[in-house]
């Protein structure tokens, strides 16, 4: 990291400043209508529809909205994983059976989610996944994905890696975040497609 306000840490600081302002003016109906054309998209990916096991996560706030998929995904059958943020910033897994299976969880001052709130399977589970679905921020011309920053997916990917695992990786993000450039470092891996509202695209 650079000591003197540039380079790729404090790019990506402003950019996640940009996005997540313009994030912040969705209304309600901006984000139950992005969500409804998410969903239909994502779920005519080839990956989606062979995948056994699916690990995803559940939308806050005015992240893309991820209910309708994940419903959708658990009505055909498929295995989906949530993740349970550990205080480490890293991940734990666990089953999506419904709405039902999800439980509020308050990470001191930080920020409330949906988590799964039966057994959990271990911080390796994420390795039999046939497709990772990622939050992000923006995506770019090459698949690099810009994330919150808290590394907690860096970890996730780190750890498909040494466990030699190759699911498809796939970013949900809305049209606008998909730009020319984002700033990337050695350790970032690009996805394979993002789904936004309007369609699917694809990186080689």
């Amino acid at each position: 990291m650079s000591h003197d306000g540039t380079g790729p840490d404090s790019d990506k600081h402003m950019l996640r400043r940009e996005l997540l302002s313009v994030r912040n003016r969705l209304t309600t109906d901006d984000l139950r209508a992005t969500a409804a054309a998410l969903a239909e998209h994502a779920l005519e990916l080839p990956e989606l529809a062979h995948a056994r096991t699916v690990a995803a996560y559940v939308s806050v706030g005015s992240e893309p909205g991820t209910p309708a998929l994940l419903d959708a995904l658990h009505a055909r059958g498929v295995r989906v994983l949530l993740p349970a943020l550990l205080p480490d910033n890293d991940l734990d897994w666990g089953a999506y059976t419904g709405e039902g299976s999800l439980a509020r969880v308050r990470h001191g001052g930080r920020m409330t989610l949906l988590e799964p709130a039966g057994e959990r399977l271990g911080a390796d589970a994420v390795s039999e996944a046939d497709v990772v679905l990622l939050p992000g921020l923006a995506v770019d011309a090459r698949g690099m994905r810009l994330g919150r920053g808290g590394g907690s997916y860096d970890r996730v990917l780190a750890r498909l890696d040494a466990a030699g695992a190759r699911p498809a990786l796939v970013v949900l993000l809305y049209d606008t975040e998909v730009v020319p450039r984002v700033p990337a470092e050695a350790h970032d891996r690009p996805v394979q497609a993002v789904v936004t509202p309007s369609g699917v695209r694809r990186f080689t």
